[in-house]
C-alpha cells in the first residue's frame, strides 16, 4: 500500500484557507486571501516542488478541484502543470458526474474507496481541500502531513485542526527546513493516538 500526504499551506494558528489569492475563498468573510504571497522564495519553490515531483496520484476536495482543473490546463507548460496533467486525479464529490479535467475520476465515498485508490499508488498527495484532508484525518487514511508553516495569524479562517477532530499523535519523519523568508517546512507522520503525561513511564516513554 502507497502512502497518502496532505500537503497544505498553515498559518501560526493554523489558518489555510485562501493562501494563493483574494478571490480564492472569501467564504464566511474571510478577508486576506493571498496572505502566501509575501513569504514566497526561490529555496521554498524548490521544496513544494520537490514534494509535487514525487506525488503519482492527486487527490482534491471539490473546491480546490475546480480552482485547479480551470487554473492547471491552462499552465501545463509549466513544471507543476505537466506534472499535474501527467497523473491520475482524484476529486472528493457527491454532485460532480462529469470532470472536465482529463484523468478525473470521482470518489463519493472517501472512507469506503481511499483504501483501494492506496494500493494502487506509491505517493498520493491532498493538496490544499482542508475539509477533504479532516475527512481523511477522521477516516486515519492520513500518513503523512506536508505542513508549510507561515509567520502570519488571523485569528479567524477555515482551519485543519478545528472542532471535531478526532485525537491522534505524530511523529516529525524529516528535519524541519526553515526558508529566508520566515516559513517552514515541517513533515509529519502518522503514529497512533495521543499519550499523555499520566500514561507514560517514569523514564519518559
Amino acid at each position: 500500500m502507497g502512502i497518502l500526504a496532505v500537503d497544505l499551506f498553515i498559518t501560526l494558528d493554523g489558518v489555510y484557507q485562501a493562501p494563493g489569492g483574494p478571490e480564492e475563498d472569501p467564504e464566511h468573510g474571510f478577508a486576506f486571501g493571498g496572505w502566501q504571497a509575501p513569504y514566497i522564495d526561490e529555496r521554498s519553490g524548490e521544496v513544494i516542488g520537490a514534494g509535487i515531483d514525487r506525488l503519482d496520484a492527486l487527490m482534491l476536495g471539490r473546491k480546490t478541484y475546480d480552482i485547479f482543473a480551470d487554473y492547471w490546463p491552462r499552465h501545463a507548460d509549466t513544471q507543476v502543470g505537466a506534472k499535474f496533467a501527467e497523473v491520475p486525479k482524484f476529486v472528493a464529490s457527491r454532485t460532480l458526474t462529469d470532470p472536465t479535467w482529463s484523468g478525473t475520476t470521482v470518489v463519493t465515498d472517501v472512507a469506503a474507496e481511499v483504501p483501494a485508490i492506496k494500493d494502487r499508488f506509491d505517493e498520493i498527495h491532498v493538496i490544499g481541500s482542508g475539509a477533504l484532508a479532516r475527512s481523511l484525518l477522521a477516516a486515519d487514511l492520513v500518513d503523512r502531513l506536508n505542513l508549510y508553516l507561515y509567520p502570519i495569524a488571523f485569528g479567524s479562517g477555515k482551519r485543519l485542526f478545528d472542532e471535531g477532530t478526532v485525537p491522534a499523535a505524530f511523529t516529525l519523519a524529516e528535519p524541519p527546513v526553515a526558508f529566508p523568508k520566515g516559513a517552514v517546512s515541517l513533515v509529519y507522520e502518522r503514529a497512533g493516538v495521543p499519550v499523555t503525561g499520566i500514561d507514560m513511564d517514569p523514564e519518559g516513554r
